[in-house]
């Protein structure tokens, strides 16, 4: 049963201020606070709205994020904020622990306001705690506690300026010294310095190292993660031997201090190397309980597919962001008409909704997909944790190490497409500054590229799928899925010989339409990647070239359409359930479709070349159902944006804000900028003529 608004409850969503935007209210098919609690649960909506209430009724909080502040000056703010949200108690490890949701959520919920001050408490508390509790053991949690009272602050370090995605390649060394019973860290020169290391640039006291392990003998054991204090925590100075600075602007997100260090033979215990894959006895004997180096390595890496879910749902909220933006300015911006004197929404025109509702479709479909994937990952480390060696769950480290690399890059250039088309949908106000468009954009950016190179994860997502061909032709075999993501592919040589058969349009508007397609996509794309690998190498390539020269126009594609095949299905059975409240069926059902025919049609051309489409009216058809769907969601696109959209405070858009007073905000907002009508202050310039040639050379 779907839950219900009671009593003070109401509270929790309280109705919008009546304005020009009432009017699409009015004309929903749904109750937005219905669709808003079956959509995040009255427990997440809660802790959400404490979080939004604490940023706005503080004053530390007012000037919305860097404002006009210099670099120094905004990181300042942004650490004194950090410092609140932990003030504030938002993140309790008790609720987290029993609620994981609650972490996501606030990374988001932070991030809507401020993602310098969301990825700083981020990488402080989630990606090296969590690295300390998944990778260490117990005598690692006396960190824990003073992560949360700030005795220690701390960072992430893994990338190097000569080395990121090719972790193998890491040149960080520790080598460790059992007369001691201490490795030593070095930086063999300065392309080995840890570089764009969130949090470290100004105030990490502590990093979580990669490093290359060496026992006494000389032998390398690979990549291992140790705990490092980089500063003194009362004087925040460098400690013996470590050189530590800021890397300086970036093109967003400059409220986060990203650094640089270098160690030069520093010294740290044993006990602080991170055992929880690997171990160095007193005497220097190396001990692991894995037998195989790669899956050693592998899981010595797990944090990394933690960090590229959460950037899944970064993506995903600046997307939101700038959709509900966009779809409140088309809602309330009117130009031209079917006469003269009659000008309509933006909104009302087919262009409009072409442009813009499919991305409003992806938000909700990446979103429900960001989640199950989430708790999907908090299973698998639940079992790391406890021990668990079965087969199923390293199928399950598997599977979702693949889901994750493709998710990253499908969720960043989703939404980075995304802004901009919201950016050019709301003409020169999306241009200006106070609308935010140009800060999202910005602030989304490095989504692409940390955590991975979007197309280089795509490689580990494809090799995962190429990988079960090489095991034996799929087709009668059954696959050890544990998240049922490949379970398809048992059916692989009969998917192949499908074809297109929708016979109306009608029958199109159902996202079993494109799921089908997908199937069949992902089925042809498998099979043209591996006959392209296998021509490579029978051509006399070795493997590294082989599959070099299989990425574009194949595996890139390959890797691509499965995950759209992923977060489609996903978001189709949630929509199809039984559980659905019979109000929203139909709203979500059509978000579902279009979301699923939108991404198909960006592969048209696969679908004609491999045979599955033929003659136009396929493609027609395609398109036709598109635009019907947009066409049927107008009238709830508001609603659905009501859903997803921060209070005006946190979205922070004069061109977005709830009451729908377009003009009167934009006004409002310019006249309350500091001088916009005082007159230059370099006036006198103007007094000063250019005596025209002056300066021409007399050569």
């Amino acid at each position: 049963m779907a839950p219900t608004l009671e009593g003070s409850d109401d509270a929790l969503l309280p109705d919008f201020p009546r304005g020009p935007l009432h009017a699409y209210r009015a004309r929903a098919s749904f109750s937005w606070k219905q669709l808003a609690l079956f959509w995040e649960g009255p427990d997440i909506l809660r802790f959400q709205k404490a979080i939004f209430s604490s940023l706005e009724n503080d004053p530390i909080f007012a000037q919305q994020r860097g404002g006009d502040l210099c670099l120094e000056k905004y990181r300042e703010l942004n650490f004194l904020r950090c410092k609140r949200v932990l003030e504030y108690d938002l993140c309790r490890l008790d609720s987290l622990l029993q609620n994981p949701l609650q972490a996501l959520r606030l990374v988001t919920s932070l991030g809507m306001y401020d993602w310098s001050l969301s990825i700083k408490v981020f990488l402080h508390l989630f990606t090296f705690g969590s690295t300390i509790y998944n990778m260490g053991s117990e005598r690692h949690l006396k960190y824990i506690p003073k992560l949360f009272t700030m005795e220690i602050f701390g960072c992430f370090a893994l990338t190097e300026l000569s080395h990121g995605s090719n972790t193998k390649a890491i040149r960080t060394t520790a080598h460790y010294d059992p007369t001691a019973e201490e490795f030593i860290l070095h930086s063999p020169d300065f392309e080995a310095a840890k570089f764009l290391i969130g949090n470290m640039g100004k105030m990490a006291t502590h990093a979580v190292v990669f490093a290359q392990l060496y026992t006494p003998g000389g032998q390398c054991h690979g990549l291992h993660s140790f705990v490092v204090q980089i500063r003194d925590p009362k004087t925040l100075l460098p400690m013996p031997g470590v050189m530590v600075g800021d890397i300086g602007r970036k093109l967003g997100q400059n409220g986060l201090d990203n650094g640089f260090t270098m160690f030069h033979k520093v010294r740290i215990p044993r006990q602080d190397l991170l055992n929880r894959t690997g171990d160095v006895t007193p005497e220097g004997t190396y001990v692991t309980r894995f037998k195989d180096s790669r899956e050693r390595f592998g899981a010595s890496l797990g944090s990394l597919s933690f960090g590229r879910v959460i950037i899944v749902a970064m993506s995903i909220v600046n997307l939101q962001l700038a959709v509900s933006i966009a779809l409140r300015f088309s809602a309330t911006r009117h130009q031209f008409g079917p006469t003269d004197e009659k000008e309509i929404p933006v909104l009302e025109y087919q262009m409009q909704q072409w442009r813009l509702f499919p991305y409003l479709a992806a938000v909700f479909a990446l979103d429900h997909f960001s989640k199950s994937l989430f708790m999907d990952l908090m299973g698998l480390q639940q079992g790391f944790l406890e021990h668990d060696r079965s087969s199923r769950q390293a199928e399950l480290g598997r599977e979702i190490h693949a889901l994750s690399s493709a998710s990253k890059p499908l969720a960043s250039w989703t939404a980075q497409r995304g802004i901009q088309e919201c950016r050019e949908a709301c003409g020169g106000q999306g241009y200006l500054a106070m609308n935010r468009l140009g800060d999202l954009r910005d602030d989304n950016d490095p989504n692409c590229t940390y955590e991975g190179d979007n197309n280089v994860l795509l490689q580990q997502t494809s090799n995962y799928l190429l990988g079960l061909l090489a095991h034996g032709d799929p087709g009668g075999a059954h696959f050890q899925s544990p998240l049922k993501s490949v379970a398809f592919l048992e059916a692989y040589p009969a998917l192949l010989g499908q074809r297109f058969r929708v016979a109306s349009l009608e029958d199109c508007l159902d996202s079993s339409v494109p799921l089908a397609a997908y199937e069949w996509l992902v089925c042809y794309l498998l099979r043209e990647s591996y006959q392209k690998l296998n021509q490579e190498k029978r051509s006399g390539s070795d493997d590294f070239t082989a599959k070099n020269n299989s990425q574009v126009y194949y595996c890139r594609s390959l890797a691509l359409a499965f995950l759209e095949l992923t977060v489609l299905r996903r978001f189709h059975e949630h929509t199809h359930q039984p559980g659905v409240p019979p109000p929203l069926r139909i709203v979500l059902q059509r978000l579902s479709a279009l979301y699923g025919l939108w991404s198909l049609s960006q592969h048209m051309g696969l679908l004609y070349r491999g045979g599955y489409f033929s003659g136009e009216q396929a493609g027609k058809m395609v398109e036709s159902a598109i635009l019907t769907l947009c066409s049927q969601l107008k009238d709830d696109a508001i609603a659905l944006v009501d859903v997803i959209a921060p209070p005006d405070f946190i979205l922070d858009s004069a061109i977005g804000r709830a009451d729908g007073e377009l003009y009167k905000n934009i006004w409002t907002t310019i006249l309350q900028e500091s001088k916009v009508l005082e007159r230059a202050s370099w006036w006198p310039e103007f007094s000063n003529k250019p005596v025209i040639g002056s300066l021409r050379s007399k050569m």
